[in-house]
């Protein structure tokens, strides 16, 4: 081998671990949701294409953020897209390690704030309207279609509809699953005292019983959804499999804990639900929980949670790798598209 091509050969090399090491691109923007007659703030991950400003991305005193190009061009090429939906009271920013991480595998990623089950805009009696969700992640696709910059760059046999908890219904939903608004009624009457939310749910001030079935029943699929991924997903409860009769083959299932440390409103195999979707996919981690989902946490951040009372969102069970649990999940869903 000469000079040249062992150096030509170094300088190939040498380029594309920059362009994996390359952090994803972000831009924050902001979506019309006609449903709601207001607007909700979202962010769009992508392949970096160059440029922008490095940032670091949902940083706080409990949380390690993510690197971000913040405005970089976007990359030449056609990507699958993710539509991802987050949990109750939560926000775009807390599963920023798996929009950046798909980002960098070659998808372009949406995130949105949904109106009234966000963290700093939560109200329960508007939020348990879940069609509302699955709307702003269709509303959310149209803009993205529309986007002069990512509209042309959009492979449409690769659009996912992923959440987790709360969010993991949103696209499930999106993909054709039905609820059952008896059969989640039911489930919370029968396990009020265990089951997570469902004494809130049913109180006087949220009335989820009180919905009307034919809202809650209904069919909400965007025909455009081609995979599904629903991460410790919530309203697993009651469905029967005319409900799943509808939904998507390609479907990704990702659960939470053991016997102790499983969340039973989000248990898709004591619900029964995992055994409706025979042709799923399921990827079930233990040791973890609910919330090993969330970003990892700073060396202090356990302390100060439990200074402030605060849900125990940095104690994961004993032996858990969040880190290495959130490379799965990545590799998982970057796996069903194809990257």
């Amino acid at each position: 081998m000469n000079l040249i091509t062992t150096t030509l050969m170094m300088l190939t090399i040498a380029t594309a671990s920059q362009a994996v090491a390359a952090p994803a691109g972000l831009r924050l923007t902001s979506i019309d949701m006609p449903h709601h007659d207001k607007e909700a703030s979202a962010t769009i991950w992508y392949p970096n294409g160059g440029g922008g400003d490095m940032t670091i991305f949902a940083e706080n005193p409990v949380f390690q953020g993510v690197d971000a190009a913040m405005n970089a061009e976007v990359r030449d090429g056609v990507y699958p897209v993710v539509l991802f939906s987050h949990g109750m009271g939560g926000t775009a920013r807390a599963q920023a390690w798996l929009a950046a991480g798909l980002a960098e595998r070659g998808a372009i990623v949406v995130s949105v704030n949904h109106a009234y089950s966000t963290w700093g805009d939560f109200n329960m009696t508007k939020g348990v309207r879940h069609w509302t969700r699955a709307l702003d992640m269709s509303e959310a696709l149209d803009a993205l279609l529309d986007d002069p910059d990512f509209g042309g760059r959009i492979d449409p046999s690769r659009v996912m509809a992923a959440g987790f908890s709360y969010g993991g219904w949103t696209a499930l939903s999106l993909g054709g699953l039905r609820g059952n608004h008896t059969g989640i009624v039911g489930a919370c009457t029968n396990f009020i005292e265990t089951m997570e939310a469902c004494d809130l749910l049913l109180s006087d001030a949220v009335n989820m019983q009180g919905l009307e079935a034919v809202d809650w029943n209904a069919s909400y699929a965007d025909a455009r959804i081609t995979h599904v991924a629903a991460i410790d997903p919530g309203f697993v409860w009651g469905l029967t499999a005319e409900n799943a009769a509808t939904l998507i083959p390609n479907v990704l299932l990702i659960g939470f804990g053991g016997a102790e440390d499983r969340m039973q409103a989000t248990d898709f195999d004591q619900s029964g639900m995992a055994s409706l979707l025979s042709d799923a996919q399921i990827l079930r981690f233990d040791p973890s929980f609910h919330f090993t989902a969330m970003p990892l946490c700073k060396p202090e951040g356990e302390a100060i949670l439990i200074e402030e009372n605060d849900d125990p969102v940095c104690t994961d069970p004993a032996g858990t790798d969040r880190s290495s649990v959130h490379d799965d999940i990545i590799d998982a869903m970057a796996e069903q598209l194809g990257l």
